[in-house]
This record gives C-alpha cells, structure tokens and sequence, in this order.
C-alpha cells in the first residue's frame, strides 16, 4: 500500500515591506523564508483541535453489525472459483 502525502502550493502577495521584513526575520534564525512561514503556520495553529463529527444512528448501527461480523470473514484464494460458488 502506498502511501503519500498530499501537498498544496500556496501563492501570496506581500506589501514591499512586509517581504522585506519577513526575508530579514528568515535570515536573523538561517532558514529560508517558506521554512520560516511554515513555522508560523504551524505554531499559529498547534493548539486548535481538529474538527470532530458524531456519526449518524445509521453509520453506529453499520459499524457495530460490522464489528460483530468481523470474525465471520472468509480467506479467498480464487476470487472466480469463489463467485461461481455463491
């Protein structure tokens, strides 16, 4: 199973002087300027908690019957041989 990490690419327009200063802050710490806004992005937004959502009674009521099935799974070598079966 692959797995990747997807990524957006963010454009923005600064003042002159706002580049200027936020260029200088980047080269005060050594690191380039998308690391140093990373960073702020990231401080800015550690303590927010990620959105939580309660299931519908139809969703609990598929997942329980899903979890009292689970060991009633079947292993399948020949997916055709299995379906000519049925």
């Amino acid at each position: 199973m692959s797995t990747t990490i997807s990524q957006i690419q963010l454009k923005i327009s600064l003042s002159d002087r706002l580049s200027d200063l936020l260029q200088s802050k980047a080269a005060r710490l050594g690191v380039p300027v998308t690391q140093f806004v990373k960073h702020l992005i990231m401080k800015d937004v550690e303590s927010e908690a990620l959105p939580s959502f309660e299931a519908s009674d139809w969703l609990e009521r598929k997942t329980q019957k899903a979890m009292r099935d689970i060991g009633k799974g079947v292993e399948v070598q020949d997916v055709h041989q299995f379906f000519k079966n049925l």
